[in-house]
């Protein structure tokens, strides 16, 4: 009980005042939502461009494809269905079809659907009527009369009695994303409308946005969660924002501009060879739209995009991720905090882990992220032995709990980056393992050159056991007897990595990759146990 009771402590201790009071307030105060008319409609003065595209999910008329699992809606209770789980209930109530890949052709079940939504989810009642699921919806909804369709009179009320329960329910508890979705719903509505509530919806959500993109979007243009998925979700926000203010003549604050462009160079930084993102913290492809599809919306709306950064060395110092690249190898680093100390709900104990691609191919992988919840699952991937970084006495570097818990957290420390002709070499350590007995510290570098990388990890202070783990792609097989010092992987093209390890001894395991939610594809890690302080494994191509 002690235990857990501190772990709860330093949980708390990290959370902003409001975030405690707003989630007292919200049990407490339940508002009922208001059904009274809805304000006439605004007309739209110029052209809609049209949005990034995701993949369609609705594959039949009530049936749906949600984080790779296939489900139909046969009755009103499936909304809401106890069995099922919440992330794929969410996802149903976004409509995020509306405004998917050829989404023309399925306009007629569209219209179906917003009037089975409406007549079998009552006001204020289930999934759908929390306030993320509104705000989503609502953006929905309305960027699918911004492509030329027409809602009913009734989606239309409807719409007005969203907004307004929207209103008394901005997820202050949360902050973040969320708050982020409610405030760019909250213009959306403010602009689809006309009349004095349509005004109030307005201002708050660009007074919302003025603080959440200040704070948010960090000045190296990074996501302060630190994840490459949400950092995604942000900027199609701030595109999409960009866009109906373009097509209602309203002028793009400047900030916006400036913050979408930081997020787009971020963005070019942090995605491997083959187009898709680095899978660190809560991260998986499939959720935002991929990067290609947001660098076309971008280009649409009018902004220019950047070339990928090329050989040496790319360092985000706000964010704390860094690239660097030389020859056919190039590598993606976490030496950063595991982000927002408020708000580390998407964090991964991860510190000094790293992603690998070579010669176009992805080769060392973080975990990815299958689940969210609260399971046994969703802690293992969250654990530091489900990432490219050394486990020190069986412990994660960070105390994720819970399903969206951090109670003790690393912090990185002693960067040193250097690059000369040839080599870049990187070196930073953190203090994670600190609240252990023997009170260790993780200290790495990486030393690449053209044709290897070296990671020479060292851990300081008294520990029983320490192992380096390095995840390898689904493509890859290893080819390492247990207890020897080097071994093979066979790349694309007939090429062959070597790896060889001074300083402790090798061993496969088998494990899981997860680039999807609701995906778990079986790979091989490399586990290095340590035969003194300090273990090295050289790759070589």
């Amino acid at each position: 009980m002690m235990t857990d009771l501190m772990r709860f402590y330093h949980t708390v201790r990290y959370l902003r005042p409001q975030q405690v009071g707003y989630r007292v307030w919200y049990r407490l105060r339940r508002p009922r939502p208001d059904l009274g008319p809805a304000s006439p409609v605004r007309t739209v003065a110029r052209i809609w461009a049209a949005p990034a595209s995701k993949p369609a999910t609705m594959t039949g008329a009530d049936h749906f494809r949600f984080l790779s699992e296939e489900r139909t809606i046969a009755t009103a209770v499936d909304w809401n269905n106890r069995d099922w789980p919440k992330l794929w209930l969410y996802n149903l109530h976004y409509f995020d079809d509306l405004n998917a890949a050829e989404a023309v052709n399925r306009r007629a079940r569209h219209l179906d659907l917003i009037r089975r939504w409406i007549a079998e989810t009552p006001p204020a009642s289930g999934n759908g009527w929390e306030p993320y699921p509104i705000s989503l919806r609502l953006v929905n909804w309305i960027k699918w009369t911004m492509a030329g369709n027409k809602l009913p009179a009734e989606a239309v009320q409807s719409l007005a009695v969203q907004a307004r329960h929207l209103r008394y329910r901005l997820e202050y508890h949360l902050l973040g994303n969320h708050l982020f979705a409610n405030a760019k719903a909250l213009v959306f509505a403010g602009l689809f409308f006309n009349g004095p509530d349509a005004d109030w919806w307005y201002r708050k959500g660009l007074n919302l946005l003025w603080e959440q993109v200040s704070e948010q979007i960090l000045r190296d243009g990074g996501h302060f969660e630190r994840s490459p998925m949400y950092h995604s979700i942000i900027l199609e926000d701030l595109l999409d924002l960009s866009n109906i203010m373009q097509a209602h003549g309203r002028e793009v604050p400047a900030q916006w501009v400036d913050a979408v462009n930081n997020m787009i160079t971020w963005l070019k930084g942090m995605i491997h060879p083959d187009g898709e993102i680095v899978l660190f913290n809560d991260a998986a492809f499939g959720i935002a739209p991929a990067p290609r599809e947001l660098f076309a919306y971008a280009y649409r709306l009018g902004f220019c995009i950047p070339d990928s950064p090329g050989s040496g060395v790319t360092y985000f110092d706000r964010t704390g991720y860094g690239r660097v690249e030389i020859g056919e190898a190039v590598a993606f680093l976490d030496l950063a905090p595991i982000g927002q100390d408020y708000l580390p709900g998407h964090a991964h104990a991860d510190t000094l882990t790293f992603e690998l691609s070579l010669f176009g191919q992805r080769v060392i992988v973080d975990s990815g992220t299958s689940c969210y919840g609260v399971s046994g699952e969703r802690l293992r991937q969250r654990g530091t032995a489900a990432h490219n970084t050394v486990v020190v006495d069986g412990a994660d570097s960070s105390e994720v709990w819970g399903g969206f818990r951090v109670a003790r957290r690393a912090y990185p420390r002693d960067l040193a980056i250097n690059e000369s002709p040839g080599e870049i070499r990187v070196a930073c350590a953190h203090d994670g393992y600190q609240r252990l007995p023997g009170r260790p510290v993780h200290a790495r570098e990486w030393l690449l050159r053209e044709h290897s990388l070296r990671i020479t990890d060292r851990v300081s202070g008294r520990f029983a056991r320490a192992e380096g783990r390095f995840h390898f792609h689904p493509d890859l097989r290893l080819d390492c007897r247990e207890g020897a010092t080097e071994g093979t992987a066979a790349l694309a093209g007939g090429r062959a990595l070597r790896f060889a390890v001074a300083g402790g001894r090798c061993r496969v395991e088998q494990t899981t990759w997860h680039p999807e939610f609701g995906l778990s594809i079986a790979n091989n890690c490399l586990v290095v146990e340590f035969a003194s302080p300090e273990a090295a494994v050289t790759f070589s191509w």
